[in-house]
């Protein structure tokens, strides 16, 4: 559905090179991506801020020319050709909107119905299921400026499902949401995923989004693809470790070691501790701590996928 070949985009900027002297340099957004992205995949495509995600983005639906190399979305070349692929995709960024700000809900998903050409029939199917799905009868007859930020969201979701895309693309779709807007969008895109009839590229900062919704993550840092594959192999590939804490009934012997282990933190008076297992198992490091102390009660936590990434920022 998507491909991508040694894509560039250089930009001319203007730089202070003197008192009253300003010279040209050349700065590469994105420097050399080469990308498959195929049917139904869910890929989430990151980086620190200034990286490239959202010029890639740019790119891929014909806002902006590449400078060099090739891109194809659902077989067509984006710019010359954006017109017929706008039929063909849709595409929701966080902080623009494609709702007319005066009408009600309910007559810009209308307009919008004609502006696709959509059939009445599959409009009214697509919509009674967004509605159904994301909650909008309660506001489908208020106008957009008075909608809440996590209520304007869903109607800008449905607005881009609306004719049917075969790809959809998610530019910091739950920016400045709160908990249950950020839930209730969440869920909704889990289940268009788990149909497997639209591909999905989403950008955010949010890595909960990328954990909850995305089989393969694309990390992209100075223009240029870093990580391709899945979150489990970006901590594998990166050292994570998992951590075993434990409550105990008292505090640790002094000079007290866990084989295969690394004492990361003491806290509640010594009675909470913080093992990360480097070697260990997570059974042999339980049996070797419960043998020595009294445990009151322990969990193995997961790695976090923010740790992750930021280590990963910063290495490059």
């Amino acid at each position: 559905m998507i491909e991508m070949q040694d894509l560039k985009k250089d930009f001319l900027v203007r730089v202070k090179a003197g008192r009253l002297r300003r010279e040209k340099r050349t700065v590469a957004a994105v420097d050399g991506v080469s990308l498959r992205i195929g049917r139904g995949e869910m890929v989430g495509y990151i980086g620190p801020n200034g990286a490239g995600k959202s010029t890639t983005l740019k790119m891929l639906t014909g806002v902006l020319t590449p400078t060099s190399g090739t891109v194809s979305v659902c077989g067509l070349t984006p710019v010359p050709q954006r017109t017929t692929l706008a039929l063909r995709i849709g595409v929701v960024f966080g902080q623009r909107s494609q709702l007319w700000w005066d009408l009600p809900l309910r007559e810009s998903f209308a307009l919008l119905r004609h502006i696709y050409r959509v059939p009445p029939a599959d409009h009214a199917a697509r919509l009674k299921r967004c509605r159904d799905l994301l909650d909008l009868d309660e506001f489908m007859d208020t106008p957009v400026r008075q909608l809440s930020l996590g209520q304007r969201m869903r109607g800008e979701l449905t607005a881009a499902l609306l004719h049917g895309p075969e790809v959809l693309f998610l530019d910091e779709p739950t920016i400045g949401l709160d908990v249950v807007s950020k839930q209730a969008v969440r869920s909704f895109l889990a289940e268009l995923g788990a149909a497997g009839d639209t591909t999905l590229v989403l950008t955010t900062h949010d890595l909960a989004d990328i954990e909850r919704l995305c089989d393969r993550l694309v990390v992209i840092g100075h223009g240029r693809v870093v990580h391709d594959g899945s979150i489990e192999a970006l901590h594998a590939r990166y050292g994570s470790r998992r951590s075993l804490v434990a409550d105990l009934e008292t505090p640790l012997p002094d000079g007290f070691t866990l084989p295969g282990t690394t004492l990361a933190a003491v806290t509640a008076n010594g009675h909470r501790v913080t093992f990360t297992l480097d070697s260990a198992t997570a059974g042999t490091a339980v049996a070797g701590l419960v043998a020595a102390v009294p445990v009151r009660d322990l969990s193995v936590l997961e790695p976090d996928i923010e740790d992750v990434v930021a280590r990963l920022y910063a290495e490059r």
